[in-house]
């Protein structure tokens, strides 16, 4: 059976807990954090609400996720069952082993699907880790003999893409991960209800890009229109972090920033409906203390603001 949610509204709008009612969207996270908790790291399992054809956005985390899931209720199936026939592929934002271990560690067990990311993601992938140095090469290209477990889909930025074996698409943007390297932002799709999925990034203002703002333009109309159902967007250490030591990374105060910039363009009654899942909080001392009391005594915008749990499912 799955594990319900219900809605809890704290008197000041600080954060939210949501449940799969009239949702568009299941959300199974298997992986939150964003290091140090090799059994907990980022990836989420993402479906049209009624399917069992998932989508992996990033897959840090497999194994420890997928039974913590089966736990709290999130499937009544097997760990072997979620991993073989629930998950349909892999959406990679980028080859950081936090966002990929789980894959690689998992792939002797795993049957035969796609991973879809940009070029220069799957190059690392392919050259780096199914090599049969660091690990066999359970890819369809690259080094040695190929076992073709995986095939490599190579997204094209602003082209939406069909997700073999899901109802679902995905549209792909880049992102400054410490520029000049590279991450991924995903658009899903199923029917004209959407969901947001960034991966690793810091704020446009520090990497001296425009990703960001690029994306809010894009997505904008889909917040006013009510279908854009969630983002998930990282925050990955507290305010005191400086700014040349972010690597990539958004703290509360960067957050907020670009949520403003965001509301400039989809106005802030709007902005205020929409789910903002915090992901890849780094655990390290009380970092994760301190960034949850921040995002509380920034929230002017009074954003519905989510702090997803492992295990745990959810709906958008």
């Amino acid at each position: 059976m799955i594990r319900f949610i219900s809605a809890v509204f704290l008197f000041s709008q600080l954060f939210f807990s949501i449940s799969f009612a009239q949702s568009a969207f299941r959300v199974v996270p298997l992986g939150v954090k964003g290091g140090i908790q090799e059994g907990n790291l980022s990836a989420y399992m993402i479906a049209p609400s009624g399917s069992e054809a998932y989508i992996c956005l990033d897959a840090g985390t497999l194994n420890t996720g997928i039974r913590k899931a089966i736990e709290n209720g999130a499937f009544s199936v097997s760990e072997d069952a979620v991993l073989k026939n629930y998950i349909k592929g892999y959406l990679i934002s980028h080859a950081h082993l936090d966002h990929i271990s789980g894959l690689i560690i998992n792939s002797a067990d795993d049957t035969t699907k796609s991973i879809y990311a940009f070029p220069n993601t799957l190059e690392t992938i392919r050259n780096h880790y199914f090599n049969w140095e660091s690990w066999p090469n359970f890819g369809n290209e690259g080094n040695g003999f190929l076992l073709n477990k995986y095939t490599y889909k190579p997204l094209i930025e602003g082209k939406e893409l069909k997700i073999e074996q899901t109802e679902m698409s995905v549209k792909a943007y880049k992102l400054s991960h410490s520029n000049p390297y590279e991450s991924a932002a995903f658009l899903i799709r199923t029917g004209d209800a959407y969901v947001l999925y960034f991966g690793d990034t810091g704020p446009d203002e520090v990497e001296k890009t425009d990703h960001i703002q690029a994306i809010w333009k894009d997505i904008s109309p889909l917040i006013k229109a009510g279908k854009l159902k969630g983002v998930f967007l990282e925050v990955s250490y507290p305010n005191e972090q400086p700014d040349n030591k972010l690597y990539g990374h958004l703290t509360p105060k960067w957050l907020m920033k670009e949520m403003n910039k965001l509301s400039e363009l989809a106005g802030k009654e709007n902005m205020q409906k929409l789910n903002i899942i915090i992901t890849h909080i780094k655990p390290a001392g009380n970092n994760e203390e301190k960034i949850r009391a921040q995002l509380r005594e920034n929230n002017l915008l009074r954003l519905k603001l989510v702090i997803p749990e492992q295990g745990v499912g959810f709906g958008l």
